[in-house]
């Protein structure tokens, strides 16, 4: 029996949910509010699509290398003309595959494409490294007997590969030059 003076253990629950909403909302307010967004302007008021436009990426050597660099490309112009360089994006790649599925005869019936991309984002007019960071990538792909398709499941697999890196590298150029560029 319960006294007509004391809540019941359910309003309490629901009392003490409504305080904890309220104190997240509280602490993450702050950190909410030094947010920018990632595709408008920089601090220092030019759009971030023309800076990173102003972004000439190295060669790659390797047919990923050239996938993941014409990625770039497209990712940071948009298909358009490259803007005036401010900075210079050196990559050096690394590629691996690993064996899985693997059969008790010892054969593989699946393989996993691994790509590594190793990034310094250098500023042109001091030639000083601005920002360094590291894109991985992995793309499964099955083995068949046909050689044709062993090779194009892989191509595909780098190729997926290269896309998950060129995302990964520009969403951190982008978050870094949105804030300091």
């Amino acid at each position: 029996m319960s006294s007509p003076n004391r809540p019941d253990r359910s309003s309490l629950n629901s009392r003490r949910r409504a305080l904890a909403l309220i104190g997240s909302a509280l602490l993450a307010a702050p950190l909410l509010s030094a947010c920018k967004p990632l595709y408008g302007t920089t601090q220092s008021g030019a759009q971030l699509k023309d800076v990173m436009a102003g972004i000439d990426i190295s060669k790659i050597p390797g047919r990923t290398g050239q996938r993941l660099r014409n990625e770039l490309i497209f990712a940071t112009t948009g298909g358009g003309h490259a803007g005036e360089t401010r900075y210079r994006l050196d990559i050096s790649i690394r590629e691996s595959v690993t064996k899985t599925l693997v059969q008790k005869t010892g054969d593989a019936e699946g393989e996993l494409y691994n790509l590594e991309a190793k990034y310094k984002l250098i500023s042109v007019a001091d030639r000083k490294v601005v920002l360094e960071g590291v894109g991985v990538g992995r793309a499964a792909f099955d083995r068949f007997d046909p050689t044709f398709a062993n090779v194009r499941a892989r191509i595909d697999a780098e190729n997926r590969a290269a896309r998950t890196v060129a995302e990964s590298i520009r969403t951190g150029v982008a978050g870094f030059l949105s804030s300091r560029a």
